[in-house]
């Protein structure tokens, strides 16, 4: 989808709309977590500081988001999805894989089902939808971006070697701002230059990543659509009004945060074994501490107790800006029967 949060908000809002948005908080500490496309023409993207995001454009106007109706939108495009194949992989609310080798409606051209489907999300919802299609998702993904908004792109099979050996690093699926900068230092800028590169050179400079790139720039990527998408990991977080210096008073934030956790684990009907607690100081550095437990928990006094040990862990280096608490290694995975403990002191379940 086209700048989702931002679009449903255009839509539901006339007066909002051809008017630079952002879905996001509006403080100092606030962040952008969507923006229109109007707003982008002025540099405002998400992540990006409220601040910042206001300084580059004035005249921004700023919403707050509504997940529950992003959530309905979502659920409306995703009936439209099913109607062409079960095949249908969610990666978030605005954004799905769909494997439509063999479609429901028997339909031979991937390119006329994509054309087709973003024809019904506009008259069912009114939003702008693009798409990518090509031979697997690392290729269908960057193809996405192309003809950004309201667009699609094919690469067809015999078209894949040429379009990715001219496709910018920057725009490789996977490729981030600071691997690209690292890239641009060894002379790789494009595809070719990527794939003029040894396995071993890149696993050497970029770690297991090194493969991955020297696959996906031969068009090799086996993933397949998965249509039910197993959760890996559960958290949450958040960024304070004025910096925080007191353990004290980060203890208090690490209770309503482990509170969320266990109301979003209840409702999930999942727990997990391993705690991960992000610290961001007051100069952005960031840090992350984890500890494995021996057993799945699902409680608020357990996550925090476990919390509270890595925040001890060692002495705090600044000021804290951002605190989250990330709960993973999820029993997700599991079938009936397994052994494994599930400690849920105040959570039960109906399975």
């Amino acid at each position: 989808m086209d700048a989702f949060y931002a679009s449903v908000e255009q839509l539901d809002n006339p007066d909002l709309r051809n008017k630079p948005v952002a879905v996001g908080g509006s403080s100092e500490r606030g962040v952008v977590s969507a923006a229109s496309y109007e707003a982008r023409k002025f540099g405002v993207k998400s992540a990006m500081s409220s601040v910042i995001a206001k300084r580059n454009c004035p005249s921004l106007i700023f919403v707050k988001p509504r997940f529950e109706r992003y959530k309905e939108v979502s659920n409306q495009i995703r009936k439209i999805f099913l109607e062409y194949t079960d095949l249908v992989e969610p990666l978030s609310l605005d954004e799905a894989y769909l494997d439509v080798t063999e479609n429901k409606k028997g339909i031979p051209s991937a390119t006329l089902i994509a054309k087709e489907i973003r024809d019904k999300i506009k008259n069912k919802t009114g939003l702008n939808a693009s798409a990518g299609i090509s031979i697997n998702k690392f290729i269908a993904k960057v193809a996405s971006d192309i003809n950004k908004p309201n667009g699609q792109k094919t690469v067809n099979p015999e078209e894949v070697e040429e379009f990715l050996e001219q496709l910018q690093i920057r725009k490789f699926y996977g490729v981030g701002k600071v691997t690209a900068e690292k890239m641009y230092q060894l002379g790789i800028f494009k595809g070719v230059q990527l794939k003029e590169k040894s396995e071993e050179f890149l696993t050497q400079n970029f770690g297991k990543s090194g493969k991955y790139y020297y696959n996906v720039v031969r068009g090799i990527h086996n993933s397949e659509v998965k249509a039910d998408r197993i959760r890996k990991s559960l958290g949450a977080e958040r960024t304070f009004n004025e910096n925080i210096a007191s353990e004290i008073f980060m203890l208090e934030r690490l209770s309503n945060i482990a509170e969320e956790i266990e109301r979003r684990l209840k409702k999930s009907k999942v727990a997990g074994k391993t705690v991960t607690l992000k610290i961001k100081y007051s100069d952005f550095t960031l840090q992350t501490r984890s500890k494995t437990l021996p057993y799945y928990i699902a409680s608020k006094d357990i996550i925090l107790e476990t919390s509270k040990e890595l925040l001890y862990q060692e002495k705090m280096k600044n000021s804290v800006r951002l605190l989250g608490i990330t709960l993973s290694n999820l029993n997700t995975g599991h079938s009936e029967g397994t052994n494994e403990k599930v400690i849920a002191v105040q959570l039960k379940f109906d399975f």
